[in-house]
């Protein structure tokens, strides 16, 4: 399965991202949706885009791999963290994280205006007025769209 996962360049970047020596924790998604599709529909080696959002201008970066399974987020147990929970259950169930790899960065931002106005990308869910998850599902047709924008691009 294919994925788009969106983070703020000025929080975590694809350029961070790279710079891992190893899998990177994808933590701090704080809504149900996102957290059933990282429980139930991700799996480890699945692919996904890399998104950066609120920058100018937002789009997709590049690629990661998703590694393991899914496991609890440690950050809702962190006092310390923008992302405590304090009725997160001890079991650690309520929010999940994953772990990540660099693949490849793209030499251009593939931006969303971009994405709305290519053929085939029409449904895409990050193309949607409103759309506001930081994970979502990318269809295969839309994966290869937009690997083919990235490919053109290097």
């Amino acid at each position: 399965m294919y994925w788009l996962m969106k983070s703020e360049p000025d929080v975590y970047s694809i350029d961070d991202l790279a710079r891992s020596s190893g899998p990177a924790m994808w933590e701090g998604c704080r809504n149900y949706t996102v957290r059933n599709f990282m429980r139930d529909r991700m799996a480890d080696g699945d692919l996904a885009f890399f998104y950066h959002s609120n920058s100018d201008p937002s789009g997709i970066v590049g690629v990661m791999k998703i590694v393991g399974e899914a496991f609890p987020d440690p950050t809702q147990f962190d006092a310390t963290s923008e992302y405590f929970d304090p009725k997160a259950p001890a079991d650690g169930s309520r929010w999940l994280a994953r772990n990540v790899v660099f693949v490849q960065k793209f030499n251009r931002v593939i931006p969303l205006n971009e994405l709305r106005e290519t053929p085939g990308l029409e449904e895409m869910l990050v193309t949607k007025r409103g759309q506001r998850l930081s994970v979502m599902p990318v269809t295969e047709s839309e994966w290869a769209i937009v690997l083919a924008l990235g490919q053109s691009s290097l």
